[in-house]
């Protein structure tokens, strides 16, 4: 069954037809008009009630059509999620940084619900994962600890935001005392006072235009001038110098766990989560802050860049496909090359989404997919796709429960 999905406009997303999530909807459904004006962030598939996808040539939601289908979902979904799809999926088109942000497990989303539902509003937790479609850009986990030390080093106004006494405990910290003490510099970091904070930037940003270009380039300036200009005086400029900043190229993953910091910077992505909207807060953002909650709940393991990227494994010859460690969801990537006249999506033991964002083929009864289209699979049912008008590759999207995780 083919979807009518929701786009979300949030002043972070892209301009018009700059967002890849805008143009995906707008080729799926015609009648979904693109404002140039306006800004584009994200293209939710699936149940979620702030935007829930609906049959296409009716009002139904997928949610109610689920709901006396139950058997659509698969005999996994229902023994351990009961009668509902757990997992959103989502394109989004950044164009600005997101909040420096993490989510939390799924025992303490459900305290932070019971304690304060009008913040946040569901006991789920909230993993990700995040496929490029172009070359993305995030802040994310915590850097090696000696790129911490360096850091707090030779960057004197970021010293000065921590505090020389709890720089010093990291740096003269043993490897069983370093949790702790990142701990206590970063809780230092995000509590320091704004008035501190903004005189810092200032004198950060001025010594820094006076360097030479290799020196800029180790102090990551570029980064640093752009998140300024966005979000000037705002103390989620200083966690360049601790999270990790990566650009995945298109097809490179990234799995975001629970209380994992992080913040996405720039580019389109192919994003599903498990279905909740549970978000703590700390920086690079105008909505409120929980940033008590957030330094309380992080890991702080220190990992490279590289080690962030998350791989998939080969399916098949046109398929790759992630499995983060949880049950409510993994992605397929396929990509099938022009010269093939026929593809069959493998049934799957859970109800899918599959989004078209390349090519246009017709199945076997007769439905023309193309670039943005959507479509609800019932568990165990395969998609017979036959070339169709074929002017390039297939790239398709399929999200879906991740049986494999037990």
């Amino acid at each position: 069954m083919e979807l009518r999905c929701a786009v979300q406009q949030y002043a972070w997303g892209k301009q018009g037809r700059q967002s890849e999530a805008a143009l995906l909807n707008s080729s799926g459904d015609p009648d979904f008009l693109i404002d140039d004006d306006m800004y584009y962030a994200e293209l939710w598939m699936g149940t979620h009630s702030n935007g829930p996808s609906v049959l296409k040539g009716s009002s139904q939601k997928l949610s109610e059509w689920i709901k006396a289908h139950p058997e659509s979902l698969g005999e996994f979904v229902i023994q351990k999620f009961g009668i509902n799809l757990p997992f959103l999926f989502k394109v989004l088109s950044v164009n600005q940084a997101l909040s420096i942000q993490a989510h939390p497990d799924k025992k303490h989303a459900e305290q932070l619900h019971m304690e304060n539902p009008d913040v946040y509003k569901d006991p789920n937790h909230k993993p990700e994962l995040a496929i490029a479609l172009t070359p993305f850009e995030a802040l994310c986990g915590f850097r090696p600890i000696e790129e911490i030390k360096h850091f707090l080093e030779v960057v004197p106004e970021l010293r000065a935001v921590v505090g020389s006494h709890t720089v010093n405990e990291l740096l003269m910290s043993d490897e069983a005392g370093m949790q702790d003490a990142l701990k206590n510099c970063f809780h230092s970091l995000m509590t320091c006072s704004k008035e501190e904070i903004e005189t810092q930037l200032t004198a950060l940003l001025t010594r820094l235009a006076s360097l030479d270009e290799s020196s800029l380039a180790d102090q990551d300036t570029t980064l640093l001038q752009s998140l300024y200009q966005t979000y000037p005086g705002d103390v989620g400029c200083f966690c360049i110098y601790f999270l990790n900043h990566l650009t995945l190229q298109p097809g490179e993953a990234l799995y975001l766990a629970p209380n994992e910091p992080h913040a996405y910077l720039k580019g389109d992505c192919v994003e599903c989560m498990a279905c909740s909207d549970n978000v703590v807060r700390a920086g690079l953002t105008p909505k409120p802050k929980d940033v008590s909650t957030l330094c309380n709940m992080l890991t702080y393991i220190c990992e490279s860049a590289s080690a962030k990227r998350f791989p998939g494994i080969r399916e098949n010859a046109y398929t790759h496909i992630f499995r983060p460690p949880v049950p409510d969801f993994a992605v397929a990537r396929i990509n099938v090359p022009n010269s093939v006249e026929d593809y069959l999506l493998k049934p799957r033991d859970s109800a899918s989404i599959v989004l078209m964002v390349n090519g246009h083929a017709k199945t076997s009864n007769d439905l023309h997919l193309r670039r943005g289209s959507v479509v609800f699979l019932p568990a165990h049912q395969p998609l017979q796709l036959y070339a169709a008008e074929r002017t390039g590759p297939l790239l398709i999207f399929q999200a879906m429960c991740n049986t494999a995780c037990v």
